[in-house]
């Protein structure tokens, strides 16, 4: 099994800063369109607002995003992702029985920016877009995926499955140690055990299960095997996600 840490929403350079947290909810703003295919407004999420002030003005209701991940009726997440993030996924093996641990960069009114947690997607299968039956692209399309709106690579891929987004900010789903920055991260004790993609360097792991995450990149993989600690961090994860 392996666990994927997935940055996805707001921060400086997609979107120009981070999701809010508004009466203790995270609310991950999905990044802009660009230009690219989408049928969904910052203003069809009823997130205009909340875009403007985190972008200093520069996104509004009209603007479209790219709405990804979403969560979908009965318990159920979606993402699509291509390019070298899709490629990394699949030279790992990601697939069926999977977990991504989608996290952002968030800030509350009032307090520094910090990464967070806000959402897990188990991933029950995956679809190749650029092999896939029509069919199954224009039932994609219909739910407004993006990757099913118009091929933003090669190398196309939704993945689904069980999931869903935090309602609240538990203390439990934030990454960022207290003092900061936001790429120092407070993580298991198993984490460097297993490893972390892109995070080789010895030097990135720090004393008292901290991490100094990288910069760049959105899909950072461990390979977690058949290893019980991960599993039930998983699990308490998954549980806090849904309370």
């Amino acid at each position: 099994m392996k666990i994927i840490f997935s940055r996805k929403g707001f921060d400086s350079a997609a979107g120009g800063g981070p999701s809010p947290i508004v009466e203790g909810r995270p609310i991950s703003l999905p990044i802009p369109a660009n230009g690219g295919p989408s049928r969904t407004s910052y203003g069809d999420l009823e997130l205009g607002e909340l875009a403007m002030r985190a972008s200093r003005g520069r996104l509004g209701a009209a603007d479209m995003c790219h709405h990804d991940p979403q969560s979908l009726p009965g318990g159920r997440a979606m993402l699509g992702q291509c390019g070298a993030a899709q490629t990394h996924l699949a030279n790992n093996g990601v697939g069926a029985g999977d977990l991504f641990v989608f996290f952002g960069l968030f800030r509350e009114e009032g307090h520094a920016p910090h990464h967070r947690i806000f959402g897990y997607l188990k991933v029950e299968d995956s679809v190749d877009l650029a092999s896939a039956d029509r069919a199954i692209i224009a039932e994609l399309a219909q739910l407004n995926c993006p990757h099913a709106l118009g091929l933003h690579a090669k190398n196309d891929a939704v993945y689904y499955g069980p999931g869903a987004f935090a309602a609240k900010a538990h203390e439990e789903l934030r990454l960022t140690v207290p003092e900061g920055p936001p790429s120092l991260w407070q993580v298991p004790s198993w984490l460097r055990a297993s490893g972390l993609t892109y995070h080789d360097r010895k030097d990135r792991w720090l004393r008292a299960n901290r991490l100094q995450s990288v910069a760049r990149g959105q899909e950072f993989i461990a390979d977690i095997g058949r290893r019980t600690a991960p599993r039930q961090w998983a699990d308490k994860i998954i549980a806090r996600i849904e309370s």
